[in-house]
């Protein structure tokens, strides 16, 4: 099985432990076991094969054989009559902004509570508020949450369904029928959440009720809604829906074109054909009744008089306009990026060692990786003391007095409090190479409040980089009110930088904000605020796709830059920091 998959199976363990009231140890074994299994650099099987995964950190005897066990045969006798026990919505209910596994508990054992809707009748009718624990703030909080948990519904983040629509992809591409596929949809234009996945193939039609029998028994298919010749609709254990379309393969590329989208662009396009007397939709190119065959969609757009539009521009944004008059931008790629930042270690919160991060980052082929571990006021996540900031400081002197072609970079995640000031004073910030300033704490602010709050920080001359602008959760949290045109308006005043948070529960700064910062010719950093081994080769390709949606390319970003470049950079903010 999938190492992603099973990492999955155990975290839910772990929840249902802690829902069935189990010794809070136990549960923290499995979330533990599921953090490790993810960060394993090869394949399950491999691992398995080899003793790695016996021999893995927090990977106990009995959860070992568990895995094993999943992984043999697929399914997991433990599990399963675990699932019994618990009332499958209070799974469900926990995914509820401000309402964690303990709450879910207390809810059901005092008052019946098991699915998100007898929780929102029940704050109707306000009977949280008399109940041990919560009260009405928190009764308001669980409404807020159930809000948002609603509007969320059915949508799924990028990072998951991307991950299961490869591996689907992979699967149809094997098929010995199919000639060419690929994933289209909202994951092809990297939108940072997706409702759900469509692929596109092409195949000769003696083979497509094979097919359609092959991808419908695929391994991971819980459920099939719709299954037929050219269209199959089948729901995956991950809860995403998945579409496969089968079509011939001279309407291959308008297939793969319209059911890319999006509506408004391929309404925006449709609507440009009919300007040249031709009709344009998912079976082909016609004038009149004749197929105007194109072998690819750059000739689609060729033939419309266009250059080829990238998939993540595709929004109906001035894209069509921009392509017309020959201002596209030249995308930034992933191969662009040559350092990064924001990098937590085990110094506060993170499974990876210094040294470990280092390792990984130059076998990635970086030239330079940037340590921001949590600041002082981060306590619960082991934000850094004096003394330890002095220790991890000695550690990289000793790292980088080693190294060759390759750079260390003393950063800090500087807490910004609710005055807009940093949480270290100007004596500790100067022995840093760079400053990553963020808000963790008292969100709730005015959205007046808060952009001055942030604009405070932004003006701090010890700033480097503002971190995830918003704040937000991607499907559990909204960002903080703020105003952010004043926000990117005051970094290009104080040539601070803003930070693309690539980890993909974030994505923010949100795209539709990128264009505007490359207008006032802010630099965005591409951060993979990497906690485990796995998001240092993951999430910096999840911040590119989000970049390239927001029309940026190689010189809009920070970390597009040599070591020898970053260097003089850093070192011009310092001497201004002086002034």
């Amino acid at each position: 099985m999938d190492k992603l998959v099973v990492s999955r199976v155990l975290e839910e363990i772990g929840l249902l432990l802690e829902l069935k009231g189990e010794n809070p140890f136990k549960s923290r074994a499995y979330h533990n076991a599921a953090v490790n299994v993810e960060a394993i650099e090869e394949d399950l099987d491999k691992a398995i094969e080899d003793g790695t995964l016996s021999g893995q950190k927090g990977i106990g005897t009995g959860i070992y054989k568990k895995i094993v066990e999943l992984n043999n045969t697929g399914r997991l006798k433990y599990y399963e009559e675990l699932k019994k026990e618990i009332p499958s919505g209070l799974l469900e209910i926990i995914k509820i902004p401000g309402v964690g596994p303990k709450k879910a508990k207390a809810l059901y054992d005092a008052i019946g509570i098991s699915t998100v809707g007898e929780l929102e009748y029940a704050c109707m009718e306000n009977r949280l508020v008399e109940l041990h624990g919560f009260g009405k703030t928190t009764q308001e909080k669980i409404l807020t949450g159930i809000e948002y948990y609603k509007k969320g519904m059915g949508h799924h983040l990028f990072s998951v369904a991307s991950a299961e629509a490869e591996r689907l992809l992979s699967a149809v591409k094997g098929n010995r029928y199919i000639i060419q596929a690929s994933v289209a949809g909202s994951i092809r234009r990297k939108k940072e959440v997706i409702k759900d996945i469509d692929i596109v193939a092409s195949a000769e039609s003696k083979g497509a009720g094979m097919i359609m029998d092959f991808f419908t028994s695929l391994s991971g298919v819980q459920s099939i809604i719709a299954k037929g010749d050219t269209k199959s609709s089948v729901i995956l254990s991950s809860g995403i829906n998945a579409d496969l379309r089968i079509v011939s393969d001279s309407e291959y590329p308008f297939a793969l074109y319209y059911f890319t989208g999006s509506a408004g662009h391929n309404t925006a396009m449709r609507s440009r054909a009919k300007k040249y007397g031709l009709k344009l939709n998912e079976y082909g190119l016609f004038k009149g009744e004749l197929p105007l065959p194109c072998p690819n969609e750059e000739e689609i757009f060729k033939a419309l008089g266009l250059p080829y539009i990238p998939p993540e521009l595709r929004e109906d944004k001035g894209e069509i306009e921009a392509a017309e008059h020959g201002n596209l931008p030249q995308l930034i790629e992933t191969s662009d990026i040559k350092g990064i930042f924001h990098v937590h270690t085990t110094y506060s919160d993170a499974s990876m060692t210094l040294k470990e991060a280092v390792r990984v980052a130059k076998d990635l082929g970086y030239q330079y990786i940037g340590i921001a571990d949590h600041s002082k006021s981060a306590y619960y996540a082991g934000g850094l003391t004096e003394d330890k900031i002095r220790g991890q400081h000695e550690e990289i002197d000793r790292l980088n007095n080693g190294l060759k072609d390759f750079h260390i970079f003393k950063g800090i995640e500087s807490d910004i409090l609710p005055d807009g000031s940093l949480d270290y004073d100007d004596r500790i910030l100067a022995a840093f190479d760079f400053v990553i300033a963020s808000v963790h704490g008292r969100f709730n602010m005015t959205g007046t409040e808060m952009t001055k709050r942030i604009i405070n920080a932004v003006s701090n001359p010890y700033t480097t980089i503002l971190g995830h602008p918003t704040g937000r959760l991607l499907l559990s949290r909204e960002g903080y009110k703020v105003d952010l045109y004043k926000v990117i308006d005051a970094a290009a005043e104080k040539n601070v930088v803003i930070e693309l948070n690539a980890h993909p529960y974030r994505l923010d700064l949100d795209w539709r904000f990128c264009k505007y910062a490359k207008e006032r010719d802010v630099k965005i950093s591409i951060n993979p605020d990497a906690h485990h081994i796995d998001d240092l080769s993951n999430n910096v390709s999840y911040g590119v796709g989000i970049a390239r949606k927001g029309w940026l390319t190689a010189m809009d970003v920070l970390n597009t830059m040599s070591l020898e470049e970053i260097k003089g950079f850093l070192l011009q903010k310092r001497y201004l920091q002086k002034r």
